[in-house]
């Protein structure tokens, strides 16, 4: 059983005290770099502006539609799509498979889980859940409060308190992570921003390698985007480390050129998985079978 020997690699800019080893179920170390609290603030304002704007053109929709009704009803289906907006928002954009919001991804994050597997559907509804406690009920609560007049000075003092708390929670922590993180197991780093090279896409002028069926069927949508993350990343020992697993579990011989082989690999096991797209089949990851 032959390992890979190279070690050399690129290491990651950014602050050290930000880099984390994550190790996925292959053995692969991708070094990613946290987030950084004022990065992620940033995210949260791009989210929330484009959440306004939603809220916007919803309650005006909501109000010409029951332009007719009672006053109540009207703020009982705005708090309603309040809510779903909020939560929904998050959750649906971190389920997706760059694990990011509009402003997380303006901001180069992604949500990732810490042990290296799959970010899974329980993790982001926790650690967006934990937002609902941190952040809106107390705002809500005092939001209730101003409209009906009854606001409390200390019930005001108590929920800014509790808010900022929460707030500035990632600040007092090494791996700079909120409530909901610590919950979910979940991390918040930088995406991998190098590029792909001209061998990941078509017209390249060498012979692409072929794959069998059995190859390809390996490996799912998680693993596709662990296998553009060390592309990308481009360090050698992890390139190495990866070919040579793949080639152990396809039985594919070594050519010594394990760049041109995971390139290859790539743009096979995509082209596959986006022909299951089409045909209503997803594989989230090795251990999924296709579904329609």
């Amino acid at each position: 059983m032959r390992w890979p020997t190279r070690n050399r690699s690129k290491a990651p800019k950014g602050p050290a005290s930000l880099r984390r080893s994550f190790v996925t179920p292959e053995g692969v170390d991708l070094k990613l770099e946290l987030g950084s609290a004022g990065t992620r603030a940033a995210a949260f304002m791009l989210d929330a502006v484009l959440m306004i704007v939603a809220l916007v053109i919803v309650t005006i929709a909501i109000a010409l539609l029951f332009v007719a009704s009672k006053a109540d009803a009207l703020g009982i289906l705005w708090l309603i799509g309040f809510f779903t907006l909020r939560n929904g928002w998050f959750i649906l954009f971190e389920m997706g498979g760059r694990g990011a919001t509009p402003g997380k991804r303006v901001m180069g994050l992604r949500v990732v889980a810490r042990d290296g597997a799959r970010l899974t559907g329980g993790a982001v509804i926790a650690r967006n859940a934990m937002r609902e406690i941190e952040v809106f009920l107390p705002l809500s609560f005092l939001g209730f409060q101003a409209a009906a007049g009854t606001a409390d000075a200390f019930l005001t003092l108590f929920a800014l308190s509790w808010s900022c708390i929460f707030l500035f929670f990632p600040l007092f922590n090494r791996d700079r992570l909120r409530v909901g993180d610590l919950l979910a197991g979940t991390w918040v780093v930088r995406s991998v921003t190098g590029s792909l090279g001209h061998d990941l896409v078509a017209g390249k002028v060498r012979p692409r390698r072929a794959f069998s069926d059995a190859a390809l069927s390996l490996y799912g949508v998680y693993e596709l985007q662990t296998l553009e993350d060390v592309l990308r990343g481009g360090r050698d020992d992890a390139i190495a480390t990866v070919a040579w697993t793949i080639r152990n579990k396809a039985g594919i011989a070594d050519d010594g050129d394990d760049f041109g082989f995971l390139s290859d690999y790539y743009a096979a096991l995509c082209a596959r998985l986006e022909r299951g797209l089409m045909l209503g089949k997803r594989r989230a990851d090795k251990f999924a079978s296709s579904r329609g």
